[in-house]
């Protein structure tokens, strides 16, 4: 099992700059992670820093909340892949779901992956602020919509990926998409059973002492 392609290299902290993001490139190619994940801002400064060396831009959309209007998250959606984004990880409406409004939910979802393009989408769930049902509802609505994989967690709320969300969402999709582990995945051991348990993707800032298996330094 090869991790660290599996690893979505990520760095989301507001106070990021230049050099952090172009470290964050230089480790990708180093360690030969999947891709970077960066907030749409910088996506095309990441582009310009892998250009060439096989290693895709992730870009967050409608990031952290979810809650903003649909047209503004498929024009960030349309900008970061304008920039050179490959792929777009995007927050579903957490409110509307959760407030029984599942047309809502669809349609913005579609607005996101028609913006897209040729670009994945993921959808980001929040699962800690959902119930069982909602999980699936969400599973449901992203595979209805055309996203290419569901994503547990944005690492910003009150939990991160757990082993029992990974395997739910990934019976829940049955192979229509693929599960991203995300949020609170610090150590080898950690990354391993979410691969295990169904995930075929891991964001995380602590995929170098993931590989390495030394001690995490960050959080998400």
């Amino acid at each position: 099992m090869n991790i660290a392609s599996s690893i979505d290299h990520t760095l989301l902290k507001p106070d990021a700059t230049r050099a952090d993001i172009l470290k964050l490139c230089a480790e990708a190619r180093e360690f030969g992670f999947f891709s970077v994940c960066v907030n749409s801002s910088w996506v095309a400064v990441a582009a310009e820093a892998l250009e060439g060396y096989g290693v895709l831009v992730a870009a967050v959309t409608g990031f952290p909340l979810g809650a903003m209007e649909s047209g503004a998250k498929a024009f960030e959606t349309r900008r970061a892949v304008d920039a050179g984004a490959g792929e777009i990880d995007t927050v579903l409406a957490v409110g509307r779901l959760k407030g029984g409004e599942e047309g809502y939910v669809l349609d913005d979802l579609r607005g996101v992956v028609e913006a897209a393009g040729a670009a994945r989408v993921k959808v980001i769930f929040e699962t800690c602020l959902l119930t069982r049902e909602e999980k699936l509802a969400a599973c449901r609505i992203a595979c209805e919509a055309g996203a290419a994989f569901v994503k547990t967690s944005t690492g910003f709320s009150s939990g991160g990926a757990t082993i029992e969300d990974v395997r739910l969402m990934a019976d829940a999709v049955a192979g229509r998409c693929l599960v991203k582990a995300s949020g609170g995945i610090r150590d080898a051991v950690a990354a391993r059973a979410m691969l295990e348990a169904g995930a075929s993707r891991l964001g995380t800032s602590n995929g170098i002492a993931i590989v390495r298996g030394s001690a995490p330094t960050q959080g998400y």
